[in-house]
C-alpha cells in the first residue's frame, strides 16, 4: 500500500513509520510512507501558507494554493484510484468498518489541516473524503492521520506476525474484545479463570465470546444494537448477566 500524508510537519507524522507495526511494515516494503509539505509549493519569501478569513472572525485559514498544489504533486505519484482523505471534525466517523475499507485500497493521500481550517473550495474540488476521529477537536490533523495509517496497516496481509491478530481485534467482529491475561497465573491473590488453563479449546472459544459480548453490554451498549444477534450470542449474554448478577 501507498500511504502519502500532505502536513505543515511532516517530520512528525514522519514518526508514525519508524515503530512498531507501521515500521515493520516499511521495513517489510508492505507499504510506502511519503510526505510533502504545503510549504515548498508556496511562491513568496515567507512560505506563506495561511491567510485571515473572509467575513472576520479568530484564527487563520489554510489558502487554497499550495495546498492545492501539494496534494496535486502527490497524487502524480499515487497510483490511480487513492483517494484524497481530509482529516476534518466535519468528516464522517472514523472505525473499524472504515479501516478494513481503506485496507483494501492500492493507497491513500491524507490532508493533516491547521488553524482554522481550509478554504472550503479546496474541499469541494481536490477532497475525496471527510474523516473524524470523533466530537472533540485537535491543533491538526497529524494526530489523526498517524491514528487512521496505524489502523489500516495493521490489517494489510502479512504485517502482523499472526493473521488471526488483526481478526480478534476489538470491533472486528462489532464487539469489544474479551479479557486477556498472561503468566504469572496469581497476582496479587487474583487467579486467571480457570476456563483459561483447561486446555478445552472449545470452552475457552465460549469464555471469550461471551466476556465480548457482556463486556460490550456493560461498556458500550450501543454496539449490541448495530447487531442481530443470534441464538447462541443471546445465550451467551443471558449467562453472562446472570453470572453478573450473582
Amino acid at each position: 500500500m501507498h500511504i502519502a500524508v500532505v502536513s505543515l510537519f511532516p517530520e512528525m507524522v514522519s514518526t508514525i513509520g519508524e515503530y512498531g507495526v507501521v515500521g515493520r511494515a516499511r521495513d517489510r516494503n508492505l507499504i510506502t510512507l511519503e510526505y510533502e509539505n504545503p510549504r515548498d509549493h508556496t511562491t513568496d519569501v515567507h512560505r506563506t501558507v495561511d491567510d485571515r478569513p473572509y467575513g472576520g472572525g479568530p484564527g487563520m485559514v489554510m489558502k487554497f494554493q499550495p495546498v492545492a498544489d501539494a496534494l496535486t504533486a502527490v497524487k502524480g505519484r499515487m497510483p490511480e484510484a487513492c483517494p484524497r482523505v481530509y482529516l476534518s471534525p466535519q468528516g464522517q466517523v472514523f472505525d473499524q468498518a472504515m479501516a478494513k475499507r481503506l485496507a483494501a485500497l492500492p493507497g491513500i493521500i491524507f490532508l493533516a489541516g491547521r488553524y482554522e481550517g481550509i478554504d472550503e473550495r479546496l474541499i469541494k474540488t481536490h477532497i475525496d473524503e471527510e474523516i473524524s476521529l470523533g466530537d472533540f477537536v485537535l491543533s491538526g490533523g497529524e494526530i489523526a492521520a498517524m491514528a487512521v495509517i496505524d489502523a489500516v496497516v495493521r490489517l494489510l496481509p502479512g504485517v502482523l506476525g499472526d493473521d488471526e491478530s488483526a481478526a480478534q481485534d476489538s470491533f472486528m467482529d462489532g464487539l469489544l474484545d474479551h479479557p486477556h491475561y498472561t503468566r504469572p497465573e496469581v497476582i496479587e491473590g487474583k487467579r486467571v479463570p480457570d476456563v483459561l488453563l483447561s486446555g478445552n479449546h472449545a470452552e475457552i472459544a465460549r469464555w471469550r465470546n461471551k466476556q465480548a459480548l457482556g463486556r460490550s453490554y456493560l461498556r458500550r451498549p450501543e454496539l449490541l444494537d448495530e447487531l442481530d444477534l443470534n441464538v447462541e450470542q443471546q445465550v451467551l449474554l443471558d449467562e453472562f448477566l446472570k453470572e453478573q448478577s450473582q
